[in-house]
């Protein structure tokens, strides 16, 4: 049996689907409300419940416990974090900067907007089958390249790696609890814990539940499935490495979706045949061959083929390793991230290149990006009118509009600062 199913093009699948499940979705608003209602002494029972924590392990690291944890890590891997923090800051206080305050004319005077941070964000990092430092760094470094004062993480048991990512992050505590209960402590508060403005990180089906529950409360980044990769692939792609790319997004979970859209037969059997034999002494076999059963390959008949398949997918990852791959970038349209050649890993985005890898999944990279500072941040207009004369038109045409849609106030209100024909004040 190949790896990898074989389907036509015509055969391929949507990757549109709900978020979540109208079940999950049911049980988590339970554990929400109970969050919610019951504050930190629900939230520990709970926690203690699905086996966050025991009853002799700390809940909450403050700064300072954070940072004597990171004392105990081996000085290489505080460098490896080091580097990591850096490249990913360094492409986030560029995001930020392309954003700037405006002002701009209007009659009789001006309109602008400001931008301005949240003044508080939780950061979700999952630990449940692995430990994911790269998350806290994404999602805590974002927060504070975008300005935000004060940030908190959760991340259900975590590793002397994660904490250490936290300190070095910038994070201003940890909550080692996870699941729909860590997002409501961030979004209600709990104890120590207090109500944030935004929520962002990925998660598993009772994060994202809770997410969902919360996200009239506070804002939130995106509704986020199982992780998907799309890999474009012509002759002059190197058929190992694209096994390794494909089990690389495989061994994620057993949801993961793996996907080749290949230029040349030749090409997907000898990928296929790859598969199979990095399979054999891949630690992770168990998890990726369940994987690999969500995923498919397929021939496209030319580039246009392949593009036009990939923009049907709107996957999460779309590598391209194909000639002349910067030449494609300008016909890919939906996408969460783009990787552009054969040495363009998507792995290499995983792990702190600098663009986010919290990312949309499930097509609705068709209207949504992936986390950047602009979550955390607010466009706040304003406008000042310091000359009526040269306003009149602008509050007749107010005037005008609001008696059309029947609200005499407002009209009442524009009408104050109505001029009286000739005058000039």
């Amino acid at each position: 049996m190949l790896p990898l199913r074989q389907i036509s093009a015509q055969s391929i699948p949507t990757l549109r689907r709900h978020a979540i499940d109208a079940q999950t979705l049911s049980q988590a608003a339970v554990i929400v409300e109970q969050v919610r209602t019951g504050g930190i002494s629900a939230l520990r029972d709970i926690a203690l419940r699905f086996g966050d924590i025991n009853e002799t392990q700390p809940m909450l690291y403050d700064r300072a416990a954070l940072g004597e944890i990171l004392l105990t890590i081996p000085p290489k891997d505080q460098a490896l974090l080091q580097r990591s923090i850096a490249r990913v800051r360094h492409f986030a206080e560029a995001q930020r900067a392309s954003l700037q305050p405006t002002r701009t004319a209007i009659p009789g005077g001006w309109a602008g907007q400001e931008i301005a941070p949240v003044e508080r964000a939780g950061c979700y990092a999952p630990g449940g089958r692995y430990p994911l430092p790269s998350s806290v760094i994404m999602t805590v470094v974002t927060a504070r390249a975008a300005g935000v004062s004060e940030v908190w993480v959760a991340s259900p048991k975590p590793t002397p790696i994660t904490l250490a990512a936290a300190a070095l992050s910038g994070a201003d505590a940890l909550l080692a609890v996870g699941g729909a209960q860590a997002i409501a402590a961030l979004a209600y508060g709990a104890g120590e814990i207090p109500p944030c403005d935004a929520i962002v990180g990925p998660g598993n089906r009772w994060v994202t539940a809770a997410k969902q529950l919360v996200s009239g409360h506070v804002a939130i980044d995106m509704l986020a499935g199982p992780s998907e990769l799309v890999v474009i692939a012509d002759a002059s792609a190197d058929p190992a490495t694209l096994a390794a790319d494909l089990l690389g997004q495989a061994e994620h979970d057993t949801d993961a979706i793996p996907i080749l859209i290949a230029l040349e037969q030749t090409i997907l059997d000898a990928t296929q045949r790859e598969i199979a034999a990095q399979l054999e002494d891949l630690p992770t076999a168990t998890i990726a061959r369940e994987a690999l059963k969500n995923g498919f390959a397929t021939l496209a008949t030319d580039r246009a083929h392949a593009f036009q398949i990939a923009d049907q997918l709107a996957p999460e990852h779309l590598e391209l390793s194909i000639a002349d791959a910067p030449a494609a970038m300008p016909f890919l349209h939906h996408y969460g991230a783009l990787f552009v050649g054969h040495a363009s890993a998507e792995v290499l985005g995983d792990y702190c290149a600098g663009p986010n890898h919290t990312l949309p999944t499930g097509g609705t990279a068709r209207s949504a990006g992936g986390l950047s500072v602009h979550h955390f941040l607010r466009i706040r207009t304003w406008m000042q009118i310091d000359d009526l004369s040269a306003a009149q038109e602008l509050i007749q045409d107010a005037i005008d509009l609001a008696r059309h849609e029947g609200l005499e106030a407002h009209a009442r209100s524009a009408q104050h600062r109505q001029q009286p024909t000739g005058s000039n004040v």
